[in-house]
């Protein structure tokens, strides 16, 4: 029998209800009771106290050894990509199954996205592919690897932990090793997801997280840079602080700096959502769980669970239809859609967009067998019970 599109959307219902958003934010605890504490002190701005403790929260949640927030996501992997020393003129091996920004902060230092395909069993670099890839098309020299047919420097690889699920990071790491490449995690997606118990964004030199109203915490706006070292943490917040030095008076800048630390306000919604995580997590699952067996018997479409020796935060649920059916994406869409169940596609590859399409790639057929086959289906936490469930009824 063939897959029909009603079918889908019917299945997706009897889990997520008759209609939801694609990600909603889920606002049960200390949000209220902090922020007008901010409102009622005047500390609204990127001094206070909220900050502080956001980033204490962020690095013991995460094991990283330091944490630094940011007005939001795409501002820390900017920081991120300077502070492991990409310059203009540069390449970063990016990949083309990402969000848009991982390529856009490349492109603000005035560097060179480098696509990269994926792999289906994670949705995330394929450390193989790459490999033999490098190995074609750069050699070292004094500059550090380089690649031969642009003659620019390749300074970096930035992965990206698709709707959550982990990156196969050892063997990234390796291939980073054996080029002399620093690996960059873009985590925006992945906070509360580990990787052979460690949790993202830990085995990168540097890492960024987002907290956008759709991610799996919120602070509205917001992101932060995660790092193991000392050195990187001082550097991350003075390049954020407009690279102001330290003075009773005077206004002194030793660098051309940012001004994307995050304000107290947004931090202060941050600390209440960090409490309730755990909980975001653990509802999270019970949704994905209740999408697994909802699709278990239905042929030619799958639900996309977990990488092998990982812990996903299911940030957006994953689809993802049989190659013969790939024709059904847009018909499935346009029915769940119609039915008020939000679903969208993966987005599409880096390298199809119009500013990108003169960047140098690999192959890559995997992500656009992906991009051709992949539904995105209502995530919210509260879609499996819980504080704000109840409130929203």
């Amino acid at each position: 029998m063939s897959l029909a599109p009603q079918s889908v959307v019917d299945a997706v219902a009897a889990v997520a209800g008759p209609a939801a958003p694609l990600h909603a934010p889920e606002i049960a605890g200390n949000e209220w009771a902090y922020v007008k504490e901010c409102l009622d002190t005047e500390w609204v701005s990127t001094a206070g106290k909220y900050v502080d403790r956001f980033e204490g929260m962020l690095a013991e949640f995460t094991g990283a050894g330091h944490a630094v927030a940011t007005v939001n996501g795409t501002a820390a992997l900017h920081a991120c990509l300077l502070l492991a020393g990409v310059e203009a003129g540069d390449e970063v091996i990016v990949p083309a199954l990402s969000f848009v920004a991982t390529a856009n902060a490349v492109s603000y230092i005035g560097a060179h996205p480098h696509f990269a395909d994926a792999e289906e069993r994670t949705l995330g670099l394929d450390a193989a592919k790459l490999d033999a890839h490098l190995k074609a098309v750069s050699e070292k020299s004094d500059r550090g690897r380089v690649n031969r047919e642009s003659g620019r420097r390749i300074a970096a690889v930035a992965c990206m932990h698709a709707f959550g699920h982990p990156v196969d990071l050892d063997p990234l790491l390796e291939v980073c090793r054996r080029y002399g490449l620093p690996l960059i995690e873009d985590a925006a997606e992945s906070l509360g997801s580990t990787y052979k118990g460690r949790h993202t964004g830990n085995d990168g030199v540097l890492s960024a997280l987002s907290f956008n109203g759709n991610k799996t915490v919120t602070t509205g706006g917001g992101g932060a840079i995660l790092t193991n070292s000392h050195d990187l943490a001082d550097q991350a917040r003075h390049l954020t602080t407009t690279a102001k030095t330290a003075h009773a008076w005077e206004y002194i800048h030793d660098r051309v700096g940012f001004n994307y630390r995050m304000p107290n306000i947004n931090a202060a919604m941050g600390c209440a959502q960090m409490e309730q995580l755990p909980r975001f997590l653990d509802q999270k699952r019970v949704l994905a769980g209740r999408y697994r067996d909802a699709f278990a018997g239905m042929g030619g479409i799958r639900f996309f669970e977990e990488p092998a020796h990982c812990r996903s935060n299911y940030w957006l649920n994953v689809l993802l239809l049989d190659e013969d059916n790939a024709h059904l994406r847009d018909p499935i869409l346009e029915a769940a859609n119609g039915a008020g169940l939000m679903s969208r596609p993966a987005w599409r590859p880096l390298h199809r967009l119009d500013m990108f399409a003169h960047c140098p790639r690999m192959d890559l057929a995997v992500t656009e067998s992906l991009y051709a086959r992949l539904i995105n289906i209502p995530s919210s936490p509260r879609l499996a019970g819980g504080p704000a469930a109840k409130n929203h009824a």
